[in-house]
């Protein structure tokens, strides 16, 4: 590999170190097999249903103390009660993930609260609507950019902030296939989705040497409330066989399926992963659109 005159690691040696990791737990050990996210602390955003509730529940259960996070208080603390009622830990919290102050007051609240703060899953986004070009306004760009893509950038910079200080920490993003290619998604949402994905690799890079790993999830077509109007639609329809049929699973995902890619971004199993947009979409990017002959 060729080394960049300009990048930190050329002026270091090529001699591998006796401790590469700088003293963070490696995946893969049998030493700290059981619960995978044992004695860890975490934000989920979003956590008012749809991917942000599954995944809240699932760390819960593998064992990470939780603040769920949601625009709507009475949805969270819905999630929460769940989680409580498995056994589970976790606080939940409303908030704007758009807005500085609020993001700042969630990274301090999960360290006063919980104790600390290893997982950051900035998953909370808004669709945007489907609007014609031609009708979209500068103010709806604008929103959706806020959420989708300055939002995950907040925790970015105060979750890193406080993991970089203490030598480790994951930070996962929901981006879409609709960031990776079109037609999965309207303008705005798009592109603010194609940020996200940018914005994890920048960050990983960002963040260099500090032991923070920056990771995207990029969901293809999954059952949320985000999604309902397109599966409504299918259902009146009648047509709702043919939802997902486009990837080669020929089926939609559920939101569990997002939470498990997230469960393993948050664990030290992906303690080599980092920078990385991570498709689970069926297979759906897989390939340029063309058309199966019927069997």
């Amino acid at each position: 590999m060729a080394m960049n005159p300009d990048h930190p690691a050329s002026a270091a040696s090529t001699t591998p170190s006796s401790t590469p990791t700088g003293g963070i737990t490696i995946g893969g050990d049998p030493a700290h097999a059981g619960k995978r996210l044992a004695g860890k602390r975490a934000i989920v955003t979003g956590a008012g249903s749809g991917i942000g509730r599954a995944s809240a529940r699932l760390f819960a259960a593998e064992g990470a103390a939780v603040l769920a996070v949601d625009k709507n208080i009475e949805s969270v603390s819905e999630t929460v009660a769940m989680i409580v009622a498995d056994g589970g830990k976790a606080i939940a919290a409303a908030a704007d993930v758009g807005n500085e102050a609020d993001v700042q007051a969630l990274v301090a609240r999960a360290v006063a609260e919980l104790g600390g703060l290893e997982v950051f899953y900035a998953n909370a986004g808004i669709s945007g609507g489907d609007v014609p070009m031609s009708e979209q306004t500068v103010a709806q760009w604008q929103e959706v950019l806020r959420v989708n893509l300055i939002g995950p950038f907040l925790a970015l910079k105060h979750a890193g902030a406080h993991m970089a200080a203490q030598g480790h920490g994951s930070i996962i993003c929901t981006a879409s296939v609709a960031g990776l290619r079109a037609n999965a998604g309207g303008n705005p949402y798009s592109a603010s989705k194609a940020g996200v994905v940018s914005l994890v690799q920048t960050g990983a890079n960002t963040y260099w040497g500090t032991g923070v790993r920056v990771n995207a999830i990029c969901p293809g077509l999954i059952e949320t409330g985000m999604t309902r109007p397109i599966f409504d639609r299918a259902r009146a329809a009648g047509s709702q066989d043919k939802l997902g049929q486009i990837n080669p699973l020929q089926r939609f995902g559920l939101p569990q399926e997002i939470a498990a890619m997230a469960l393993f971004l948050a664990s030290d199993d992906a303690s080599y992963v980092n920078g990385q947009a991570i498709a689970v979409d069926g297979g759906l990017t897989s390939s340029l659109p063309f058309k199966r002959r019927a069997r």
